[in-house]
């Protein structure tokens, strides 16, 4: 893994990933966007790993991508990145352990298609938010016209995207593109303590609930309660779904083992 462009760090069962290009607003270019894949592969594949925190070094999560790769690209090219950085992200979406962004500067461009592939996005009070392509002459490249309306609803998402504009962490919250807004000095601990309260729980529910989300979302509604219906019966089946009841009856803490 490339130390100089982001570090991995597992604690507590949280694998924090940190993008470390200060200098450069932590902007995305093809190096770095082979690091987050390799970081998120890791972080998938690892037992002693029950969710991420994804965050930035600096005063910026992710202030963009590097302009200066994407100026002299051939529409082939364009659409070959654009793919390589939608595979990327997906990693993160299709999780089947939690994975978080903390916000804790600019989350612009790709920095907020980023946050937005995550399954929570916790902002510090001084966080900005936007999609500037337009200014570019471009549009998003890495889902963002399609998780930005899935998240706030059609008509704000098209405002973002085609006036560029960004907007601070207190509107984000508003427009339910964050999850929650805390001071600078609380971010991490925050988002720690929510993904801490989150693998408390089995790891095998939380995989299907994510899944259920994420594939539901694309479904008619008889066909995702039918998915739904579908993961409930699976894991009834399961060890994990009888520990946690007979936990809950006798009043007790469950111990889940994934199985």
């Amino acid at each position: 893994m490339a130390d100089s462009l982001l570090t991995f760090d597992v604690s507590d069962r949280i694998a924090t990933i940190t993008l470390q290009r200060p200098e450069k607003l932590n902007a995305l270019n093809d190096a770095v966007m082979e690091a987050l894949a390799a970081a998120i592969t890791e972080a998938r594949e690892r037992a002693d790993v029950g969710a991420v925190l994804l965050t930035g070094a600096g005063r910026a999560f992710v202030a963009g991508a590097d302009i200066s790769e994407l100026v002299d690209q051939s529409a082939a090219e364009g659409k070959a990145r654009a793919e390589r950085g939608q595979r990327t992200f997906r990693l993160f979406e299709t999780s089947p352990k939690p994975t978080l962004a903390a916000v804790n500067g600019f989350a612009l461009g790709g920095g907020c298609e980023l946050a937005m592939a995550c399954h929570v996005r916790i902002a510090s009070e001084s966080a900005k938010f936007g999609q500037p392509e337009v200014k570019l002459g471009i549009v998003p490249g890495y889902g963002g016209t399609q998780r930005l309306p899935r998240l706030v609803g059609k008509g704000r998402a098209l405002q973002l995207l085609l006036g560029g504009e960004p907007i601070d962490a207190q509107e984000a919250w508003r427009i339910g593109l964050v999850n929650r807004v805390v001071p600078a000095g609380e971010l991490i601990t925050v988002s720690r303590a929510l993904l801490a309260s989150m693998i408390q729980h089995g790891p095998l529910a939380l995989a299907h609930c994510i899944e259920a989300v994420d594939r539901g979302l694309d479904m008619p509604l008889d066909d995702a309660i039918a998915l739904e219906a579908g993961y409930f019966g699976l894991l009834s089946a399961t060890n994990d779904t009888v520990e946690g009841m007979r936990a809950f009856l006798e009043k007790r803490a469950p111990k889940f083992t994934g199985t």
